[in-house]
């Protein structure tokens, strides 16, 4: 069957009609006919695979990594960079004022780095000796010896593993490893494990996989030093972080800031040197040690305190002059949207992965709030 695919939405995939039904199909072109074969979602939604691109796009490229569309880490390596940096803005746009109804008249100012060997840190899967990442739309194992958007320390961390878990000491009960690194120090994560187990797997690849740590790494941003402990979040553009505080940072200064979702404390640290107080709201465990961790390092007014956004939010009575919101990709959800309405902060900085669930808070939030700038930061 031949479609024509009429735009890129979110998540890369583009979108087709057939007798008024959508159909999403992924590893394609605005403007690209494809034949393709396509299998029932849902009512109204079919998903198509590709036979054969029938008149590709000029912005079509032959993707640089071998485990591309069979991997599931990537969706635009099939299109030129500036070309993928172009339809992430129209699909930023596009979703907020569909799911919103927020229509953004600005610039959206995009800012981008090194399109290859970027990431910090990454999340690989184990099947019968064999070390990779979840195959597009599965959870079957595609294996893999390197990754292109993984950084070269990484890299060597992934080779190590690969020919480890072929030997006969590797644990079978092993599914997921987390690696982490400040391109100094590794650390390793083993998500589902009990301690024990995990700390007796760690003596072990420390023989093979160079500055393993056992705790904590440090990891350096615009100036400032960070602890990082296993299970806590941190940015994975290792290109990017830095302008990514610079960006959230912006044009804010005053007396009283609050970091919603604050993690190690990113954004707390840097604030602390530009307001009076900064109050870092922070839930996980994890998380929340480092984030006290840092914020004594820093030696700066930082209040650590460990709650929901919701229950802190709850408690306030007066406006801070800025409240930051890093919410996970799920969103700020309803109560927390409402608390931020109810609190009705100067100014406010929403940072989300997620456009989607961005559009549905901001649908609420500007009833009170004007945009002010819109950015998207290719991490």
């Amino acid at each position: 069957m031949d479609v024509t695919i009429e735009k890129l939405v979110y998540g890369g995939e583009g979108l087709a009609r057939i007798d008024g039904q959508v159909v999403l199909v992924p590893f394609v072109l605005p403007g690209e006919r494809v034949e393709i074969v396509t299998e029932q979602v849902k009512t109204g939604l079919l998903r198509g695979t590709v036979l054969e691109v029938l008149a590709p796009a000029p912005q079509r490229i032959i993707p640089r990594c071998e485990y591309f569309a069979n991997c599931g880490g990537c969706q635009y390596q099939h299109s030129e960079y500036s070309f993928q940096l172009d339809q992430k803005r129209e699909i930023l746009r596009e979703t907020f004022e569909r799911l919103g109804g927020i229509r953004f008249e600005g610039e959206i100012q995009v800012l981008s780095g090194p399109e290859w060997f970027y990431r910090n840190r990454i999340q690989l899967h184990f099947r019968d000796g064999e070390a990779g990442f979840h195959r597009a739309g599965s959870r079957a194992l595609c294996s893999i010896d390197h990754c292109d958007i993984s950084s070269p320390v990484l890299n060597e961390v992934i080779r190590k593993l690969q020919n480890a878990a072929k030997q006969s000491e590797w644990p079978r009960f092993l599914e997921s490893l987390e690696i982490f690194t400040n391109e100094n120090d590794i650390q390793l994560n083993i998500v589902e494990s009990a301690r024990p187990v995990a700390a007796r797997f760690f003596e072990w690849c420390a023989g093979f996989v160079p500055n393993l740590a056992r705790g904590p790494i440090l990891y350096t941003v615009s100036g400032h030093e960070y602890q990082i402990s296993r299970g806590s979040f941190f940015q994975v553009n290792r290109f990017l972080i830095d302008s990514l505080v610079t960006e959230v940072l912006r044009e804010s200064s005053g007396k009283w800031a609050v970091d919603l979702y604050a993690g190690a404390g990113l954004f707390s640290v840097p604030l602390s040197h530009r307001f009076e107080t900064v109050d870092a709201v922070e839930r996980g465990i994890a998380a929340s040690r480092d984030l006290q961790a840092n914020a004594e390092r820093a030696g700066r007014m930082i209040r650590t305190v460990r709650t929901s956004a919701e229950e802190f939010l709850r408690q306030l009575s007066q406006a801070p002059d800025l409240i930051i919101a890093d919410p996970p990709r799920a969103g700020l959800g309803k109560e927390a949207t409402a608390e931020l309405l109810r609190v009705q902060p100067l100014k406010l900085t929403l940072v989300g992965c997620d456009p989607t669930t961005m559009a549905r808070d901001l649908k609420k939030l500007v009833a009170h709030y004007r945009i002010a700038r819109l950015t998207l930061i290719d991490l």
